[in-house]
């Protein structure tokens, strides 16, 4: 008898940069122009309704940001509720906020002051066509007052429900969700579970088993984000085209700007001031950033934001369930920052208003600590309208700017996502519970890395960062005896 000796059958991998989730958005986004402008060249059929092709991008587009906001009210839910529980062996969780805010507020005044020097240099309103541009009231307006009656929650849910009569359907609605509610709602929970301890468990057993589950049903949604960038950026493009610009390009261009040089200059020196890699920090969020300028939403981003904010850039995931979701809803360098100070000071220069040095405080003023009243509803404008109202300019202004929103939304929220990511890394490197092995782990190309330097699990790499944020407390009540004996508490 003779042995038969089998070789080992070779497997063709494909390259590396055809798996990389990177660089499959950016074919996306080549293929979802060149779509786009094949519609736009086609044109309407003759009845004036779209072409068979834009309507398909339009769908494709929708349908898949719809997905990402579906996964966004049990995300926050889950999330919080069981970090919350998670604080009863955190002593420092009070600390961890009011850093967390105070980097809010600082990058937010950086943001601002770059867009008001920007449009005072480059001067947008000043070149702009008189005749080519049409004022028009805003659909919405932002008040003070409506932040604060929007704290208090309508139901379990947060939900708003629209019902409307008429048409096909005599009774037809719409619900939205107020993310401002659903934070307060499940901080509720979460802090009377944490209350109660041990008569609360069975329920938090399952808060936790669902948010696994969720986290799970949201990686196979990011991994369709390449077929939704092609809906999204092509129906862009048929939609609105650069002839909308004409007069506004000098408007865009200052915005992207002032935008660019937040992103890569500002957050490069803060990243590098607290000694971490900018390499690092960038391929790190850079899936997330992606994912929030095709998508124009930092809600629809924020489950990929709090995953590289965890598996990338190694903050505790007890943290990052706080600060990620917050800043999702608070912290907005493009649409509450910059945005609002370039466009308040085109409609005065538009206008024809000399602006006062209150004016401008004003401006930065309402940046830093007004971004929350925009919390579960439009976004921009309504920041822009409750700008233009503290300063008392023209909210007609609000319409000329209507047609290059859709352009310039897309690199306001890249900048979002990206901040929403910076605030909890700098923290935890400044509070010292910041997983540097993960932090400083190869990419490889993914989304988010399946291990860290040394090949430890993801869940063995939450275990790693929670077991240095329970080290720096344990030395903290080591230096101060008197604290180690304080009940611990949110």
């Amino acid at each position: 008898m003779s042995a038969t000796t089998e070789t080992p059958r070779k497997t063709r991998r494909l390259p590396g940069w055809m798996t990389s989730f990177g660089w499959q958005i950016i074919a996306a986004l080549i293929v979802g122009v060149v779509l786009g402008w094949i519609a736009l060249s086609i044109g309407p059929d003759a009845e004036g309704n779209a072409n068979g092709l834009q309507a398909t991008l339009g769908v494709i587009g929708s349908k898949y940001v719809s997905l990402l906001k579906a996964a966004v009210v049990p995300l926050i839910f889950t999330a919080i509720v069981s970090s919350i529980a998670g604080l009863r062996k955190v002593t420092n969780a009070a600390r961890l906020a009011g850093q967390t805010l105070l980097w809010f507020a600082i990058t937010a005044l950086i943001a601002v002051l770059i867009g008001m020097v920007l449009g005072l240099v480059l001067r947008p309103g000043a070149v702009a066509s008189q005749t080519e541009l049409e004022a028009g009231e805003p659909h919405s307006v932002g008040t003070w007052w409506n932040f604060l009656a929007g704290l208090v929650p309508g139901n379990f849910l947060g939900l708003e429900i629209g019902v409307s009569g008429g048409g096909d359907d005599p009774l037809s609605g719409s619900a939205n969700f107020n993310v401002l509610q659903v934070i307060v709602i499940s901080a509720a929970i979460g802090i009377a579970v944490l209350k109660l301890g041990e008569k609360s468990a069975p329920f938090l057993k399952v808060v936790e088993s669902a948010l696994a589950i969720i986290q799970k049903v949201l990686w196979w949604i990011i991994r369709l984000a390449p077929i939704g960038t092609i809906g999204l950026i092509g129906n862009a493009v048929v939609s609105y085209g650069w002839h909308t610009m004409s007069s506004l390009t000098w408007f865009v261009a200052t915005i992207y700007i002032g935008l660019a040089i937040v992103l890569f200059v500002v957050y490069p020196i803060l990243v590098k001031s607290h000694g971490l890699s900018i390499k690092q920090y960038f391929s790190g969020v850079w899936p997330a950033v992606q994912l929030g300028f095709v998508s124009r939403s930092s809600i629809g981003t924020l489950p990929l934001t709090e995953r590289v904010t965890e598996r990338n850039l190694g903050v505790p995931r007890s943290y990052a369930s706080f600060a990620v979701p917050l800043g999702a809803t608070t912290k907005m360098d493009g649409c509450a920052a910059i945005y609002p100070a370039v466009a308040a000071i085109f409609i005065a220069q538009f206008f024809g208003i000399e602006l006062t040095i209150i004016q401008y405080v004003l401006i930065a003023l309402v940046s830093v600590v007004g971004s929350a009243a925009t919390a579960g509803t439009t976004g921009a404008t309504v920041m822009l309208t409750l700008t233009l109202s503290t300063l008392g300019l023209p909210l007609e202004g609000v319409g000329l700017l209507l047609a290059v929103d859709p352009i310039v939304d897309m690199g306001r929220t890249a900048l979002n996502v990206a901040g929403q990511a910076l605030v909890p890394t700098i923290v935890a490197k400044r509070e010292g519970i910041i997983d540097l092995d993960l932090y400083n782990a190869p990419r490889k190309g993914q989304v988010f890395d399946n291990s860290d330097a040394e090949g430890r699990g993801l869940d063995e790499a939450d275990e790693a960062s929670e077991a240095a944020l329970a080290e720096v407390e344990a030395e903290r009540a080591a230096e101060d005896p008197a604290r180690a004996a304080e009940p611990s508490h949110a």
